[in-house]
């Protein structure tokens, strides 16, 4: 497994997120979306995977693509990343699934 979670330190499901892999054991890097935040080709992966940009949008924000690689604030978080699967919110039932 090659698992990246984006998120924010300040986001409950991203710590959700976390303690989830911790308390597995599973290796894992945490990406702070304010500090650096997905590159193009991350972004195009996790909107394919997960059906996409409605729903990795918060509710109350509807930019464009474009507008979202330059502030990414707009996603939900935890954005937890394997290869090219990819899951937004705290989704351990999906997690497990993954070899």
């Amino acid at each position: 497994m090659n698992i990246q979670i984006f998120g924010t330190k300040k986001c409950f499901d991203t710590k959700k997120a976390e303690r989830y892999f911790k308390e597995r054991n599973i290796k894992y890097q945490l990406i702070d979306l304010k500090e650096k935040g997905m590159s193009k080709g991350e972004y195009t992966s996790v909107k394919q995977a997960v059906g996409g940009l409605d729903v990795m949008l918060n509710d109350d924000c509807k930019d464009k693509d474009e507008k979202v690689l330059e502030n990414q604030k707009v996603l939900k978080s935890p954005i937890v990343r394997n290869g090219k699967k990819a899951t937004i919110g705290y989704q351990p039932e999906v997690w497990k699934t993954w070899d």
